[in-house]
């Protein structure tokens, strides 16, 4: 499934044909040499002026298209914001073509030698999903497809050893999530932790993480369990955790299958529910609407790094008015996962950043200029050099935050301090 979005707020891009020649055929025809530099003429015009390509590639349609339709709002505000300035590289409109692999790595590597061929495309965001990037690194550095993620987390996805290297990261990576939630469980009294982790390359990510966390403090987790893809019935997965005597559960699930466990949790006794402190995997999805009433049972933490709930920047201000503006939304409270749509937007803006210190959509050059941007106010933080040639990720835990659901199910920063 492949969706080209038109531009909002300006003019509808399109991919421009190659102009032709045209006469009076009653007229005798132009010579050779100059029909070739009138064609010629007409092809570096085409070019100069040919959309700037930005892809998305993620899950558009199935459990975490929510994921999918944050990441494409973000981007689509910055576009918007950009285009309204006279785009980039003297004029040229940015343009989004948006790719869904229904978070399938398979689907993913079979859709990727289209999206490397496609016409100006410069740079590919990626979805919730680590494992369609990390299944085909390889493929990413031979065709030099510039990756920026916005939200996928594993650490593999920028940590690989592939030079140079072609992702980039605008969100939390696990090495960092799995310390700042043990911290944060410590400091709120929990020493015994049940882990619960999605069988996947995100889930090992974590679970290295989490164990690394614990160890450095000389602990061990009191059980570590793992559930497959579209898992309902986590019954027994939790009463594993709670037969190893956990006092709290450490969770890297994505909403699907968070939604079954919160119930099994808000279906214990009050002083048998194990709080919960979660990877932010799990705001992918409808999760909040499919949990429903037990969401007001149980005590879930999730890491953020941004909600407009807090966000009061003059730039916050003027990105939540185009939200509503676009999407039709008329409160902070309407704008589901605000932490992808941030760092989507903020992604998007360092890309055009990159484009225009490179003077070029060459993929190479603009993987360089990466490397060595300027200072730029986002909305998530203020990235004085959002990343250099040794490092690729452009958050730093002092991003993160604890949030938790409100009784209308959004998210709301937890009442506790975040601080350790």
């Amino acid at each position: 499934m492949t969706i080209r979005v038109p531009l909002p707020l300006g003019r509808i891009s399109v991919y421009p044909g190659f102009p032709g020649i045209s006469g009076d055929p009653v007229r005798r025809p132009l010579p050779a040499l100059l029909c070739i530099l009138v064609l010629c003429g007409g092809l570096a015009t085409a070019q100069d002026k040919a959309p700037i390509v930005l892809g998305l590639h993620a899950d558009m349609s199935s459990g975490s298209a929510r994921s999918g339709e944050a990441i494409r709002r973000g981007v689509l505000l910055a576009i918007s914001e950009i285009n309204a300035q006279g785009g980039l590289l003297g004029g040229r409109e940015l343009e989004l073509v948006v790719r869904d692999h229904h978070g399938v790595p398979t689907r993913a590597t079979e859709q990727l030698p289209e999206l490397a061929s496609t016409p100006h495309l410069v740079a590919l965001l990626t979805g919730l999903h680590s494992p369609p990037v990390i299944q085909n690194l390889r493929f990413i550095q031979e065709h030099q497809l510039v990756i920026v993620s916005p939200w996928a987390a594993a650490t593999g996805l920028i940590h690989h050893g592939l030079t140079p290297s072609y992702t980039f990261r605008v969100s939390p990576d696990d090495a960092r999530v799995g310390e700042f939630l043990v911290a944060q469980a410590l400091a709120r009294g929990h020493t015994r932790f049940g882990l619960i982790l999605e069988k996947s390359a995100w889930g090992r990510s974590n679970e290295k993480a989490l164990l690394e966390a614990l160890a450095r403090r000389r602990m061990a987790p009191a059980s570590v369990q793992w559930i497959n893809l579209a898992d309902e019935d986590l019954e027994e997965k939790l009463a594993e955790v709670e037969r190893a005597g956990a006092d709290s559960l450490l969770l890297v699930v994505n909403a699907p299958e968070a939604v079954g466990l919160v119930k099994a949790l808000a279906g214990r006794p009050e002083d048998k529910r194990l709080p919960i402190y979660s990877h932010f995997g799990l705001c992918g999805g409808d999760f909040a609407e499919q949990v429903g009433a037990s969401l007001s049972r149980v005590e879930l933490h999730m890491v953020q790094t941004f909600s407009f709930l807090e966000a009061r920047s003059a730039r916050a201000r003027s990105v939540l008015a185009k939200y509503h503006a676009l999407f039709g939304t008329t409160s902070e409270a309407q704008v589901f996962s605000a932490m992808g749509t941030a760092q989507a937007y903020d992604a998007v803006w360092l890309l055009a950043l990159a484009i225009q210190k490179a003077r070029s959509t060459e993929r190479a050059r603009v993987r360089d200029a990466l490397e060595r941007l300027g200072p730029y106010q986002g909305l998530v933080r203020t990235y004085q050099s959002a990343f250099t040639p040794s490092r690729h990720e452009a958050l730093a835990p002092s991003d993160f935050k604890l949030a938790t659901f409100d009784s209308r199910g959004v998210l709301v920063p937890s009442q506790r301090g975040t601080s350790p």
